[in-house]
């Protein structure tokens, strides 16, 4: 019976390529999977506040309220980077920050812009 001594790890170069790419893969989700999920609450939560911002609604708790929601998310938002206009029946948010990603060989620069422009109920 003859023996097959030359199959045992023949494809090895594969694997290891196979396992590099998979490894850069879980790096960028690690790093952009949070950024992502906190930049959707926040998104949410402007949508929410447009919702139930009613007769007595104030831009300025409003600004304040998302500006502590993106501090409590550790999302990068000053003062200036958002706005909040109540005008005619309708309320117009606009939030925009970028977060630099460290993807170890290279910084890739995220920007983001939130606009919310909803009317306003009296309920």
């Amino acid at each position: 019976m003859r023996l097959r001594r030359r199959q045992a790890g023949e494809g090895i170069a594969g694997c290891v390529v196979w396992a590099a790419i998979l490894g850069v893969v879980l790096l960028i989700a690690v790093k952009i999977l949070p950024i992502k999920v906190a930049s959707a609450e926040l998104e949410d939560f402007m949508l929410e506040q447009a919702k139930f911002a009613g007769r007595r609604a104030n831009a300025e708790r409003i600004k304040k309220r998302i500006l502590n929601k993106a501090d409590e998310l550790g999302l990068p938002v000053t003062t200036k980077d958002v706005t909040v206009r109540l005008s005619g029946g309708h309320i117009r948010m606009r939030c925009t920050y970028s977060i630099p990603v460290d993807l170890i060989v290279y910084t890739h620069i995220w920007n983001f812009d939130h606009n919310v422009d909803r009317p306003i109920y009296i309920i």
